[in-house]
């Protein structure tokens, strides 16, 4: 598959994702949802890879990919579902936009690799203050608000990990085993914390969460995990975590039109510092601008 097309497509399931984990919610409880949700992408998979002839293999340090990606879902899903049960679809996008920031922090200690320079501290630095002023929008709205931004900010930690952790280790393994993979090792997890926090069985599910459900286990985590593992392998880290800027915008606007969520003054100044810290510290328009002066300066001399 064309890297383009990947990419379009991964920023358009990012984007539809967070509305798709809040209507889940709708008659199931978090874990049930994510639990149900993983148990459906899991055997998809598994019927993908017998019909590719594909199988798990454990040798050759496989089994130590799958255990990273799996922290991708679990404990990390787990977040993302708890924290929706109290924040809006929107906010959990813009939260988890700050992802970009965690992975340069676990690329400068896990790949030493050196990506802060001043440009990028003072984007950091405006970010933290959107976050201040999310914070504060959050506490007006109640102490279970907060817990929910916390939540996210945990996602974005584990998320940046695992991310890196693939990236430093540069499997061959393909992007529909790793998922499969992957999706084997968390499974459990899923399933004994369903049993053991919640083990009921809803004796009626929403058109809504029925519906959400289905869309995030093929689209969200078959396809969507599938194609994020290709382009880690394809891309370098800061292309890939540039897709956490694109799809909040997408994902705020269609929380606000399509589910009615409420986007208070404090939320929206809050949500464009953090997206504008984004595109100080992607450099983007900053390169643009620099070529310009550049070719000025040569027609000039």
């Amino acid at each position: 598959m064309p890297i383009v097309l990947a990419y379009i497509l991964v920023v358009l399931i990012w984007s539809t994702t967070p509305l798709a984990i809040v209507w889940s919610n709708d008659s199931l409880s978090f874990i049930a949802a994510v639990t149900l949700r993983m148990f459906l992408a899991f055997c998809l998979a598994c019927v993908v890879m017998l019909v590719g002839g594909q199988r798990l293999s454990l040798g050759g340090g496989n089994w130590k990919v799958y255990l990273l990606a799996s922290l991708g879902l679990f404990p990390n899903m787990l977040l993302v579902y708890w924290s929706a049960q109290y924040i809006s679809s929107g906010l959990l996008a813009i939260i988890f936009a700050m992802a970009p920031f965690f992975t340069g922090l676990f690329s400068l200690v896990v790949l030493r690799a050196y990506v802060f320079n001043p440009r990028r501290v003072g984007a950091l630095l405006l970010a933290l203050a959107g976050l201040v002023l999310i914070f504060k929008n959050q506490l007006s709205a109640g102490p279970d608000a907060l817990w929910g931004v916390l939540g996210i900010l945990g996602s974005c930690v584990l998320f940046a990990l695992t991310g890196i952790g693939l990236k430093k280790m540069n499997s061959e393994l393909g992007a529909i085993n790793q998922t499969a993979g992957a999706l084997g090792f968390a499974l459990p997890g899923f399933l004994l914390t369903w049993y053991f926090v919640d083990g009921e069985i809803p004796a009626i599910i929403s058109t809504h969460s029925m519906y959400a459900v289905a869309y995030l286990a093929v689209m969200g985590s078959l396809v969507g995990i599938a194609l994020f593992i290709y382009l880690i392998k394809h891309l370098s880290m800061d292309s890939v975590s540039l897709i956490t800027m694109l799809s909040p915008v997408i994902a705020l606007g269609l929380g606000a039109v399509v589910a009615g969520e409420i986007l208070t003054p404090t939320l929206v100044v809050g949500a464009v510092l953090v997206l504008v810290s984004l595109l100080i510290y992607q450099g983007i328009g900053f390169r643009a601008t620099k070529r310009w002066l550049t070719g000025a300066a040569e027609v000039s001399g």
